[in-house]
Order: structure tokens, then C-alpha cells, then sequence
């Protein structure tokens, strides 16, 4: 190999000499190219605007200039055939299914405070400044089994809306924070430590809650904050680890699994939660976060054993599914161990703003509907406890079920041919932020038919999980190299969006809940979908985008990035 490489830098000795290119062929374990080699011949490959393969054949129709400013392919260098290992379930799949059984523990510590909340308040002798808030009964309590035995079982808390909704987005506060410094830190250091602590944080604090809220309401309020802290490396860690454990052709699918565990987390949280909260025997509302704490903290001690880092780093994954990852990500993990960011090229990208923007939209709309549903079906359709975490389960089951169907569906769309990815990205993605809009926007006009109502929002909720295999698994299309930070950043902003959701319910609500000022809250909720899910799909791309080019690097720093290379070129004449 070393001698094929050499012939060729001979035939374009010109090249050769300007950059003294030369090569140090390390091959490790008997695995083949190693990243150093597939980083020098992709700079020769740069230099003469041609392309070798791996047996130092010239590729024809090579990148032009032209198309490297617009957007970055991979090139036919990298392109080596290596078959998918003989083993279905691989270590990627168990890396996978343990981040999605992390990121279902997350969502219901996120979650459960939700369902809890309708438990822990005293609804009928809420006050605010000396002022009973009324509640508008214009279907009737009785209309949906809710009976004098089950009202009489409010919680001992006197918190009006405005202060429900502060607690509710208690947790965003400290998850906001810990997005981009979290982001940053796992590129440069890795994302196993980070996840799986920050979980362990969460968790603990999770059996905090009941004596936390016994002491008041400030320290509930500080012990959520804390819990939202520590759950803040959950994303950026996330897509870290995906980045260097998936395939591009699998992300759709292993990507979707993944966040689909967030609905899985939620569906497990609302309806368990709302039947510890009705079962006296294990203490009411409080066993809601021992359970769910315990729980969690034994996940946290499992992933720290059982997950590693990277491929490379496995003690004993297979030699035949570790080639067919890493021959897979190109630039993508470890060619450089710590590239500079390119903050100015991402800050003018389109594709990165239309991300943002939908990720803030599905934000603003998620958190609305997860935080507040339980309350709706409480205050204006009158579900009791139990019957009210199951139905506010139901949308989130839905959604489950239909991101892991549009994920085989986007993949066959990309695999195909017939569809690009930015093609593909925009699709679902609009199925999956208009939808729930639409739904919204139905709901508000049901009146009294609760049946009606939940069916409406079950199926916009389950065609928003098409968001999962559009705008989510974007970042790994624009920028496989910087997906991690750039999802610390989106999520950063978004859930910004996100914390205002709680808050901006309980200022429309206020001391009067009505199904009119619930209409306000879901018009509002539509219309951010709507307007975000519309920018995505103008401005939004699948294709890499030029400033994620690990040849790149080379533009400010050429000298340092050939310091690796032994023999010089004259020396073989």
C-alpha cells in the first residue's frame, strides 16, 4: 500500500513536492487502513482534485471546487464495501438500546412531575392573593366519572396555576444551562462520563422530591432545578455517542429508536404514575419518585459498566462490525481528535437555522402538551387521576409507534434513490410539526366531547414522531463531526421555547380556567408548529455541509495536519 501510494505521488510529483507529501502507513491489529493513512490520502485527494481508492486506482469525476463551497459528499475514497456483520445484534445495537432505555428514564423524570402535580394539589381550595380561582365546569364533573370520593382526594399543596407552572419549568431552567458547556466538553473529552452521571444526578435528586416538597415550596422548586442539571448532558451526549457508533444508512432507524424513548419513557411514566398516585397503599403521590429514582439510578450503574466510548475502544466487539462502522464513518469520529469548531460558517448556515427553528417549534409544542395535558384533563374534561394517566399516555403511545414505522419508511426513501435526504428530512419532518398543529387546532373546538378531544390529540401527537427521523437526526446529515455540539446548542435554544410553555399556560389560565383560554393556549401551540415546521421546510438540507470537511482542517493549518507524514517524496527516485 505504501508503494502504491508513493507511485502515485510520483505522478503528481508537482503536488507531491509543494506539500512534501509523504506516507506512514500504520496499520493496527490487522484491520486495514488506519485513520492516519485515510487522512493523508484524503489530502492528496484534496491537492490534485482527484480521487484514489484504497488500491490507489484514480476515481473519475473527482469533487469539484465548485461543489466543495456548496456542500460536502463523501467522497468515493472512503466508499469501500464492506458488508454488514454476519451478527444481527451487534454492540452498536446494545449501545443503542441502552441509550434508549437512558433516554426513556430521562422523559420520566421529566414527566412524572406531571401526572404527579394533579395529585399533590388541593384544587378545590386553591387561592391566590386571598382569591378562590374559579374553575368553569361547563361539561360537568360528572360527565367523565369523576365522582365526590375521588374529588375529595386532592393533595395537601395550595399552588395556584401561575405557580404550578414555575414548578413545572423548575427542571427546564437547569436543563437549559447545562446544554452547550456539556456540548463542547463531550467533544473534546467524551460523552460516556458525562451521560451517565448526569443521570445519576437526576435520579438522586428524583427521591429528593416528596421531603422537598414537605419543606416547601422553594426547595421543591430548587431540587428540580438540579434534577434538570443533571439531565442536561442527555442530548448533546446522546448524539455524540450516535455519531461514532451508527452508520449513516442506519441513523433514520437506530436514531428514531433512540428518541423513540422518550415516548416509551412517557408512556411508562403517566399511566404508572397516576396509579401509584391512586394507590394508597404504597403512599400516594410520593412512591411516584421513589419507584422511578430507584429505577433510574440502577440504569445509571448499568450504562457506566456495559457502554463504551467508541467502537475502537469495546474490549470485545467483533473485528468485522468494528471495520463496518468505522469504514462507514468518514470524518466523522477521530481523525481528529479535537477539530476547531467552525462557529462563524455554522452561525451563517441555512440548514443549521432551519434545525433551530424547528427544534424550537417542536419544543414549544411538546412541552406544552406534556406538562399541561394532565391539567386540561383535569380541570376542563374531568378525568379522575387514574383514567387521567392513562389518556394522557395515549398521544405518546401513538407517537411511539408511528416514529419506528416512518423510520424504515424515511430509510427506504433515502436507500431507494427516488428520494435525496434533504427531500426525505423535509417530508417527514412536515408531517410531523403540521399535524399536530392541525390537531390543535381541531381540539379547541370539541366542546364537551372528551372522547372526541383525546382522539384528536392522540393522532396529532403520534404524526409528530415523524419530527424523529426529520429535523432530530439532521444534525448527523450536516455535520457528522460537530453533532453533538450543534444538538447542545438547538436544544440549548429550544428549550428555552420549551421552559416558556408551563409558564406562558399559567399566565393564560391564570385564576380562571375555561375551555376559551384553553383554545388560546392550543392556537398559540399551533401556530409556533406551524410557523417553525414552514421555515424547516424552505431552508432546511440533508447533505453535509462544507465546513464539517476534515480536509478542511488543512485550509488554516496544512503544515501541522501533514506532520504525520515520514517519507519524503524525492527520496524514492
Amino acid at each position: 500500500m505504501r508503494e502504491v501510494f508513493a507511485s502515485k505521488c510520483r505522478e503528481f510529483g508537482r503536488v507531491c513536492n509543494s506539500v512534501r507529501v509523504t506516507v506512514a502507513l500504520r496499520v493496527t491489529r490487522g484491520t486495514g487502513l488506519t485513520s492516519t493513512f485515510q487522512t493523508e490520502l484524503s489530502s492528496l485527494n484534496t491537492l490534485t482534485d482527484r480521487f484514489f481508492d484504497v488500491g490507489g486506482n484514480m476515481v473519475e469525476n473527482a469533487m469539484t471546487p465548485d461543489r466543495k463551497k456548496s456542500e460536502m459528499k463523501k467522497p468515493e475514497t472512503f466508499d469501500v464495501e464492506i458488508s454488514a456483520p454476519k451478527v444481527r445484534f451487534g454492540k452498536r445495537h446494545m449501545v443503542t438500546f441502552m441509550i434508549f432505555l437512558g433516554m426513556a428514564n430521562a422523559y420520566i423524570m421529566r414527566t412524572n412531575m406531571s401526572v404527579a402535580i394533579v395529585a399533590m394539589v388541593n384544587h378545590t381550595a386553591i387561592k391566590s392573593n386571598d382569591e378562590v380561582i374559579e374553575i368553569e365546569d361547563k361539561c360537568g364533573e360528572s360527565t367523565n366519572e369523576t365522582d365526590a370520593a375521588e374529588r375529595s382526594a386532592d393533595g395537601p399543596f395550595v399552588w395556584d396555576n401561575k405557580q404550578q407552572g414555575y414548578l413545572l419549568s423548575s427542571f427546564f431552567w437547569g436543563y437549559v444551562i447545562t446544554q452547550i458547556p456539556f456540548g463542547i466538553l463531550t467533544k473534546r473529552y467524551g460523552a460516556k462520563y458525562f451521560l451517565g452521571i448526569g443521570m445519576l444526578i437526576n435520579s438522586l435528586f428524583g427521591l429528593l422530591v416528596p421531603v422537598s416538597a414537605n419543606w416547601g415550596y422553594w426547595p421543591l422548586i430548587i431540587v428540580r432545578f438540579i434534577q434538570g442539571l443533571g439531565e442536561g448532558p442527555i442530548v448533546p451526549c446522546t448524539h455524540a455517542l450516535l455519531a461514532k457508533w451508527i452508520p449513516p444508512n442506519e441513523r433514520s432507524r437506530m436514531g428514531a429508536f433512540v428518541y423513540a424513548g422518550a415516548q416509551f419513557g412517557t408512556i411508562i411514566s403517566m399511566p404508572l404514575s397516576g396509579l401509584l398516585a391512586d394507590w394508597q397503599l404504597v403512599g400516594g403521590w410520593p412512591s411516584i419518585f421513589y419507584v422511578f429514582g430507584v429505577i433510574g439510578t440502577i440504569w445509571c450503574i448499568a450504562f457506566l459498566i456495559w457502554v463504551y466510548e467508541d467502537p475502537e475502544q469495546h474490549p470485545s466487539i467483533a473485528e468485522d462490525e468494528k471495520k463496518f462502522i468505522l469504514s462507514s464513518l468518514w470524518g466523522s469520529a477521530g481523525i481528529s481528535s479535537s477539530p476547531p469548531v467552525p462557529w462563524k460558517s455554522i452561525a451563517t448556515s441555512l440548514p443549521f437555522w432551519a434545525i433551530l427553528m424547528a427544534h424550537m417549534g417542536q419544543n414549544y409544542g411538546y412541552e406544552t402538551l406534556m406538562t399541561q395535558l394532565p391539567t386540561f384533563m383535569k380541570q376542563i374534561l374531568h378525568f379522575s387521576i387514574k383514567k387521567n394517566g392513562i389518556y394522557s399516555a395515549l398521544p405518546y403511545f401513538a407517537m411511539w409507534l408511528f416514529s419506528m414505522f416512518i423510520s424504515h419508511v424515511a430509510d427506504w426513501m433515502i436507500s431507494s434513490g427516488r428520494f435525496t435526504h434533504t427531500v426525505t428530512r423535509k417530508i417527514v419532518n412536515s408531517i410531523g410539526q403540521f399535524a399536530p398543529a392541525l390537531a390543535l387546532i381541531a381540539a379547541s373546538y370539541t366542546g364537551c366531547n372528551a372522547w372526541l378531544t383525546v382522539t384528536i390529540i392522540t393522532l396529532g401527537v403520534g404524526l409528530n414522531g415523524a419530527i424523529y427521523s426529520g429535523f432530530k437526526v439532521n444534525h448527523l446529515d450536516i455535520s457528522p463531526r460537530f453533532a453533538g455540539i450543534l444538538m447542545s446548542f438547538t436544544n440549548c435554544i429550544a428549550n428555552l421555547a420549551g421552559l416558556l410553555a408551563p409558564i406562558t399556560v399559567g399566565e393564560v389560565i391564570a385564576k380562571s380556567p375555561s375551555q376559551a383560554k384553553w383554545r388560546i393556549v392550543f392556537m398559540i401551540c399551533a401556530g409556533v408548529y406551524i410557523f417553525c415546521a414552514a421555515f424547516y421546510a424552505i431552508f432546511g438540507s440533508g447533505q453535509r455541509q462544507a465546513w464539517d470537511n476534515p480536509d478542511k482542517d488543512d485550509d488554516k493549518n496544512e503544515k501541522n495536519q501533514l506532520d504525520s507524514v515520514k517519507i519524503v517524496n524525492e527520496t524514492q527516485h
